[in-house]
């Protein structure tokens, strides 16, 4: 099981830099880094990469909408050539609300927009050319002049359909607010077969959950329900709370004192995750505790 921390993104590159060094320090291998509103995720990393060594970076995830697949393939393996190839690419839809209402752009036909997607940035990763005439794109490119290793790519895929696709062509998935049920009997089997079929390697499964060590579990559900609100409205997350049969995210947060906390993130390993990427909430304590837990668990392996 790999674990890592996702990060708050917000302040100067300079302090952003040292929150991953002391996550870094902390003994946490790897850090996540959202794209919402703030900096390029991509830039950010490439930035802080360079200057805090040994630990992984991860974008969770890089909207594919505002991003032509060719030139988000040359950020990507810019930023592994700027950090020694410890980059993994997380990629996802985004929302309708914001691709059409922010980014005044189509969400029209969603999943065929990420297969002519992949069939573009996979091969280009790669050292490849690519050539797609789709319904979306219609592209017709050579292999990109960057001496670097392709990065691994996650895709953001909670349906059915988009875990088929994942699995047939990207590396693994990467969920967010998908509690342990969902992930055990759609997430892991849905995406695995289709990987198989495809022939394969098995894929990575990255899961991501708020996470919070406290004595006060009923006070922390609260908090979660509130400071993650949103997710319990957006139409792709609030279809995983509702197949986990939860109210809000307070329901999939994880929970409790040191032993909880561990035991229910080491259930992850048993029903087929390969990795955590964990969203510590509460006061600074414990946030603390939290990032001490999971780097504990790292070390343990």
């Amino acid at each position: 099981m790999r674990y890592g921390l996702l990060i708050d993104s917000g302040g100067t590159i300079a302090e952003l830099t040292d929150r991953v060094r002391q996550v870094a320090e902390a003994g946490v291998p790897a850090v996540g880094m959202s794209q919402i509103f703030g900096y390029d995720t991509l830039t950010a990393l490439a930035v802080v990469g360079s200057q805090v060594p040994d630990i992984e970076l991860t974008t969770a995830v890089i909207p594919t909408y505002p991003r032509h697949p060719f030139m988000l393939a040359a950020q990507a393996l810019t930023v592994q050539a700027a950090t020694g190839g410890r980059l993994t690419l997380g990629i996802g839809l985004s929302h309708k609300a914001v691709v059409e209402n922010i980014w005044g752009l189509s969400f029209d036909q969603p999943l065929r927009h990420m297969r002519e997607y992949l069939q573009v940035l996979m091969p280009l990763l790669r050292g490849e050319g690519a050539s797609v005439d789709g319904e979306t794109l219609q592209v017709h490119a050579f292999p990109l002049e960057v001496q670097a290793p392709a990065p691994a790519v996650l895709v953001a895929a909670l349906g059915p359909k988009m875990l088929e696709l994942t699995g047939e062509v990207a590396d693994g998935t990467m969920t967010w607010m998908t509690g342990p049920r969902t992930i055990e009997t759609l997430t892991v089997p849905g995406i695995t077969a289709a990987a198989e079929r495809a022939g394969r390697p098995a894929p990575r499964v990255s899961v991501g959950l708020p996470v919070s060590v406290t004595a006060d579990v009923d006070g922390a559900r609260a908090t979660a329900d509130t400071t993650f609100a949103i997710y319990g409205t957006l139409p792709s997350y609030r279809a995983m709370l509702d197949e986990e049969g939860v109210e809000g995210p307070g329901g999939v947060a994880v929970v409790g004192d040191e032993e909880s906390v561990a035991a229910q993130l080491r259930h992850f390993t048993a029903i087929g995750a390969t990795e955590l990427l964990l969203a510590p909430f509460g006061d600074d304590e414990t946030r603390r505790r939290t990032a001490a837990l999971v780097a504990d668990l790292a070390a343990a392996g």
